[in-house]
């Protein structure tokens, strides 16, 4: 098995090995282990034992001479790929693969293997552009190599660690049902007789937002009196001439990182109060809150363990981006956009565990 075979195949499968196993995101304990079984189950199938010898060949492509200048019509002019290579190489680029996926991956480097096999004979293998691409593919290999590591040594949480996180931010996993009450700021209105001005438009939209504020400051003093947000909800898209269903009030075992940020505070209301009219760019929200619980420990475990393990790979990588930033003559390249440079793909800092907002439709 050649080294350029090798380094063909990194630059087509690295990218594969890397996204089978995603970090689960942070914020919701359900997600967060849903995610993580599927990367593990297939982790554990890829590594089932064979019966295949680990001396035996599983990949032969014959034509591909392991000898230079070998006649290539010759019955003895071919590769061979022994399992114990086979599985090394998968290792290598794309180790959380299932098992499935072996074949494909066998095909793809048998395939690069007969090309950079007949690229060698025409001498492609030769010249500054070769040199440079090599260079290129080995900075490219390091690079993933350290943000693989670093996801690894982040991986490693201790568990006091995560008993201190989660006792500091205990309000994070507090747990209750919820009833949300929902007024669109926009009504849906008939389309006019006669064509309008844009001026006329302009007043027909206001007339038309302004009364649903009022419609939403009347269903918040009855929210807030104690009626039931299910009947209140249905005026309310009655109200705005919504042909859509109304949706469901009930939102059951929420977590204040489910909530748009702008409605997270409702979280600091005790069982039975109702919410200040919230208002943003979609409508007006009304919350009432139900019985509270915070979540154990053993419950979130993975849950904080993925949230450290998230903020230890930004922490690294963000010293590494910034023990690096370049300085461009920009005599050269031009001035530097006005919201900054674009950030180059190996070395920048790890994305951030996304957050989940509820959104009015469910």
């Amino acid at each position: 098995m050649t080294q350029r075979g090798l380094v063909c195949l990194l630059l087509g499968a690295l990218a594969w090995g890397q996204a089978a196993k995603p970090a689960a995101p942070a914020g919701d304990s359900k997600q967060a282990t849903t995610s993580a079984a599927p990367a593990d189950s297939d982790a554990g199938e890829a590594k089932t034992e064979s019966k295949v010898a680990p001396d035996a060949a599983v990949i032969t492509i014959p034509g591909a001479c392991d000898k230079t200048g070998a006649d290539a019509s010759s019955p003895d002019c071919k590769t061979v790929v022994t399992r114990a290579e086979f599985e090394k190489l998968v290792e290598a680029v794309a180790p959380n693969a299932p098992t499935n996926a072996r074949r494909q991956i066998a095909n793809r480097y048998a395939s690069m293997l007969a090309m950079a096999k007949d690229a060698e004979k025409q001498g492609l293998d030769k010249g500054e552009h070769f040199d440079e691409m090599m260079k290129l593919m080995r900075l490219q290999v390091l690079s993933q190599s350290l943000q693989q590591s670093i996801q690894q040594k982040a991986s490693d949480v201790p568990e006091q660690d995560m008993k201190d996180y989660y006792e500091k931010n205990m309000s994070n996993f507090e747990q209750s049902n919820l009833q949300r009450l929902f007024i669109p700021k926009a009504k849906a209105m008939e389309p006019p007789k006669e064509k309008l001005s844009d001026e006329e438009t302009k007043k027909r939209e206001d007339a038309a937002e302004a009364a649903m504020k009022t419609e939403a400051d009347a269903l918040y003093k009855r929210a807030k009196a104690g009626e039931d947000f299910a009947k209140l909800q249905d005026e309310a898209f009655q109200f705005a001439g919504m042909k859509a269903k109304a949706p469901n009030t009930a939102m059951n075992e929420m977590r204040r990182n489910s909530l748009p940020l702008s409605h997270r505070s409702v979280f600091d209301l005790k069982a039975g109060e109702v919410s200040p009219l919230i208002t943003d760019t979609s409508g007006y929200f009304v919350y009432k809150m139900g019985d509270k619980q915070t979540l154990p420990f053993d419950k979130v475990k993975d849950e904080v363990h993925n949230t450290l393990r998230a903020e230890r790979m930004n922490e690294e990588m963000e010293k590494v981006q910034k023990s690096s930033t370049p300085t461009l003559n920009d005599e050269y390249f031009g001035a530097a956009p006005e919201g900054g440079e674009m950030p180059g793909p190996p070395g920048r800092p790890m994305p951030k565990a996304p957050r989940n907002a509820a959104q009015p439709n469910k």
